[in-house]
């Protein structure tokens, strides 16, 4: 199969021919109609996943069908539309049996502990467990965009963050997952404040919902501006990017007993970031993680999907092929982009 593939932390990927991937007994090979490029895997092409060996193929967001189905599946056939949560669960350690499959203590990721979906076939684990059923009125392109970014949104603003109608959130940040928390956020009848230092993002944000936009790069102290646009401050305050600065801002952002989410990955050199855990004390903030989302769990955010009240498929902003899929990937440091970009392996 043609496949992305990088030798070496932060040089350039290249796409190259490799061996097809063989699916586990438990698992499937599922070929690869669409996936999407996220931040997260810029992060592992740069080094910040401890559990990647080289040489890799990144890619964790997903759609496509089943293709080959190991012998002790019994859920899953040749042929299957299917999408798959990041986090693949193992079904059986104690948080899987509370159904905490986002923090599986056995869990495998595509891309990450193993080789990924930037590739026109990838291997799935535990598929009984973890594949859901992708509606045939769903393209692959919407369903890709579910796997990560909007559904870790969705988690992180409706179970995690308990965003209620009336209430205002902050979203720090409007690449793919933040674009998702904004239009999440707002189909749950919150009044929505985007942080951003891109016009284009802001624009988009605000277009799926967003009552106001801070640009980042203009207004100097954007927890101030967030505190004085809501009134006092935010009730719940996402990062959605990833880094200190943001991270602090969206905690400052907050209102008394309000909820901060940390949503984006935050790497560092000895692994911890500042918070301004003063200010949490002083107004008692809640300081919550969201890491994915279980596949069990997928329904009602379907079900919102097909509808209509949820148009993750807007947030496709860019379709591209293998081929512009380094030079994309490597781009994401510096220009993350706004939106959601697709990769079509077959194209």
């Amino acid at each position: 199969m043609r496949a992305v593939v990088f030798e070496r932390y932060g040089e350039p990927a290249e796409v190259r021919e490799v061996p097809d991937p063989e699916p586990a007994p438990h698992g499937v090979v599922v070929r690869v109609a669409a996936t999407g490029l996220c931040r997260s895997d810029w992060h592992g092409w740069q080094g910040h996943d401890p559990d990647i060996t080289l040489p890799h193929v990144p890619g964790h967001e997903l759609a496509g069908v089943v293709e080959a189905v190991g012998d002790r599946v019994t859920g899953w056939r040749p042929g299957d539309r299917v999408t798959v949560p990041f986090v693949c669960a193992c079904g059986r350690c104690a948080a899987c049996a509370a159904g905490d499959h986002q923090i599986c203590e056995r869990q495998t990721q595509p891309g990450f502990t193993h080789w990924g979906s930037f590739a026109q076939y990838v291997a799935l684990d535990h598929a009984d467990v973890n594949l859901v059923a992708v509606p045939e009125d769903l393209s692959f392109a919407t369903a890709a965009s579910l796997g990560c970014r909007f559904a870790t949104a969705f988690r992180a603003v409706v179970q995690q963050g308990r965003v209620a109608a009336g209430e205002w959130v902050a979203v720090h940040g409007c690449g793919g997952v933040g674009l998702s928390a904004v239009m999440i956020a707002a189909a749950s009848g919150a009044r929505v404040v985007a942080v951003d230092v891109s016009p284009q993002a802001l624009e988009l944000a605000q277009k799926f919902g967003a009552v106001a936009g801070v640009d980042a790069s203009e207004a100097g102290d954007t927890a101030a501006a967030v505190r004085e646009l809501t009134g006092g401050g935010a009730h719940v305050s996402l990062d959605a990017l990833g880094s200190p600065v943001t991270c602090a801002a969206s905690v400052n952002s907050l209102r008394r007993r309000g909820r901060h989410l940390q949503v984006g990955l935050l790497p560092s050199a000895d692994g911890t970031t500042p918070v301004p855990m003063a200010r949490a004390i002083a107004l008692e903030l809640e300081i919550l993680g969201s890491h994915g989302m279980a596949a069990h769990t997928y329904p009602g955010m379907l079900e919102l999907v097909r509808s209509g009240v949820l148009r993750p498929d807007l947030l496709v902003t860019s379709t591209i092929d293998l081929a512009a899929t380094p030079a994309a990937l490597a781009s994401m440091g510096t220009a993350p982009g706004a939106g959601v970009t697709v990769i079509e392996p077959w194209n």
